[in-house]
């Protein structure tokens, strides 16, 4: 930029001694030089504020697509039920898989490395015990013949604030890498899944498509001091 600025103090310089013409074409030259240097300011607070910087990994440009990511439909949602039974009175501690995003790089033979993002809401029913709760989850690398590579579990602590029956939580895993044969190999021979660790009636429940909300039988008052996802 500082060149840039040099050069323009030569063009002003010279057009002292030129004709008329030559002295509007150097304003015009300025007045361009101006407007650009402005769009660059511009565009800078612009990536400021919305660009890559506040992506995880901003660095590279991928050799191909990233891996699919998604939620495990018979683990979206976790709902303990007191004495196996299905009603909503019985409901004790839930959770459901809100939302997740994704991002990865990848170059040459190097593997992928991808980070996600997932947000969690957490409920407490009318037979949660207590006001914590330690949610377990797992993420899974798959190949395109669903083939399991590799999987791992995460503990997800919870603590509800007095009188609160549901809150929001984010949980950031920044470096998934996952190996690949050659250079050829793209992002797209693999799916990254996750879900809650449940037991095998919730997995029959959530594949059924049975749902109960996640301040189910709670009292009214008690249901409105949920807190609101962070923005």
């Amino acid at each position: 930029m500082r060149r840039l600025l040099i050069c323009a103090a030569a063009l002003a310089v010279a057009a002292t001694s030129l004709p008329t013409l030559a002295e509007a074409q150097g304003r015009g030259r300025q007045d361009q030089q101006r407007q650009q240097e402005e769009e660059a300011a511009k565009k800078r607070k612009r990536d400021a504020e919305w660009g890559n910087r506040q992506s995880p990994l901003p660095q590279l440009r991928n050799a191909g697509p990233c891996p699919f990511v998604k939620t495990l439909y018979d683990a979206a949602r976790y709902i303990e039920f007191k004495d196996g039974r299905e009603a909503s009175a019985n409901v004790g501690f839930t959770g459901e898989i809100q939302g997740i995003s994704a991002g990865c790089e990848y170059k040459d033979d190097e593997p992928i490395e991808l980070a996600m993002e997932v947000l969690f809401e957490l409920g407490r029913g009318p037979q949660a015990e207590g006001r914590s709760k330690t949610f377990r989850y797992w993420v899974a690398v798959t190949d395109r013949n669903r083939s399991v590579l590799a999987k791992e579990y995460f503990s997800l602590p919870v603590t509800f604030k007095e009188g609160e029956d549901r809150t929001f939580v984010r949980e950031n895993l920044n470096r998934i890498v996952i190996p690949r044969a050659e250079m050829t190999t793209s992002g797209s021979n693999f799916e990254v899944l996750i879900g809650f660790d449940v037991t095998p009636q919730m997995a029959a429940f959530n594949r059924e498509g049975k749902r109960f909300r996640l301040n189910v039988g709670a009292p009214t008052e008690t249901a409105q001091t949920g807190t609101a996802p962070p923005q």
